[in-house]
């Protein structure tokens, strides 16, 4: 496997990943149009994360855009040939990557920002293609999943307080192809926006790239490409200020700061789920592992305060 890490950058130079939720910029997955306002948003999130001097990657998911092209192929299958799901990451990858280039040039004019279509490399015997637990797509209300159940044959899952989601196989990642090109640009300080969606997964078959019919969950994704170019600082957004134990239980306990012989025992003993919040402790253990920075896990409303420690989920020794 190949390495490019950038660790002779000195630490003024080393670069901040920022990974997102495609819920994040798609809440409303019936107004697409919001996802303008919220690429805003994020354009203002990045001014507080990025010094001047360093560089930086945002990783943004795509559930809720893959999801609303899969209900669209569902619609049409009879007329159109439906597109596998390798293909659907990289137009995602192009929609999004475009929507954030424009809005982060128009709010920060003094900085190169540009998209990368990135290819992320699987394993195609990786249990998790086999055992599906990536959600995209909007949530469904059980009556709806049910339908979806036997209509569609999907396989659906109910995530705790929001619904039913589709789930759908998610290999680990194991290199990113296009890791020198991000690594040089943002040793220039530039924002690159790369790894979207997980990245678009491909595998080695006969010594040719082969796309898989699998989603890779984009923070196991930026957790890979913050500890291969020694990120400064890995920041990855979600939907809450902070992670819990007994999520969604009358036990409920927040969580300011996990060590990482801690995060590595309630991770084996299932704590975090699997298509949850399992991949973004994974990945901020990866990163504190690899590079021995402290990862963060917050939502965008408590940045701030999570920044100055007084929320979010801290990661590391």
């Amino acid at each position: 496997m190949k390495n490019h890490r950038i660790e002779e950058a000195s630490p003024l130079t080393r670069p901040v990943v920022l990974a997102f939720g495609g819920n994040a910029l798609l809440p409303d997955p019936g107004n697409p149009a919001a996802q303008v306002e919220r690429a805003e948003i994020f354009g203002r999130a990045l001014q507080k994360l990025l010094p001047k001097e360093a560089g930086i990657v945002l990783v943004h998911g795509n559930g809720p855009q893959v999801g609303m092209i899969l209900l669209r192929i569902e619609a049409t299958k009879d007329r159109i040939p439906p597109e596998t799901l390798d293909i659907l990451v990289a137009e995602t990858q192009g929609s999004i990557g475009y929507l954030l280039c424009r809005t982060l040039r128009s709010m920060l004019p003094e900085r190169e920002v540009a998209a990368v279509l990135t290819q992320v490399l699987v394993d195609p015997e990786d249990s998790g293609i086999g055992d599906p637990t990536k959600p995209v797509g909007p949530f469904y209300s059980a009556k709806e999943a049910e339908a979806l159940i036997h209509k569609e044959g999907w396989r659906l899952k109910e995530i705790p307080k929001k619904g039913w989601r589709r789930v759908v196989p998610s290999p680990r990642p194991r290199e990113v192809l296009e890791m020198h090109t991000i690594a040089d640009a943002v040793s220039h300080g530039h924002i690159v926006i790369a790894g979207g969606g997980g990245g678009i997964p491909v595998s080695k078959i006969k010594g040719r790239l082969q796309g898989i019919e699998a989603v890779i969950d984009k923070d196991l994704t930026a957790g890979l490409l913050a500890s291969d170019l020694c990120a400064d600082r890995f920041v990855i957004l979600t939907d809450v200020p902070h992670i819990s134990t007994g999520f969604a239980t009358s036990h409920q306990r927040p969580i300011t700061s996990l060590d990482e012989k801690t995060a590595r025992r309630l991770l084996d003993s299932g704590e975090f789920p699997p298509g949850s919040m399992g991949p973004k402790v994974g990945a901020a253990l990866h990163y504190a592992m690899a590079t021995g920075c402290r990862a963060l896990i917050t939502d965008i409303e408590h940045l701030d305060d999570a920044l100055a420690r007084r929320d979010g989920t801290w990661i590391g020794d």
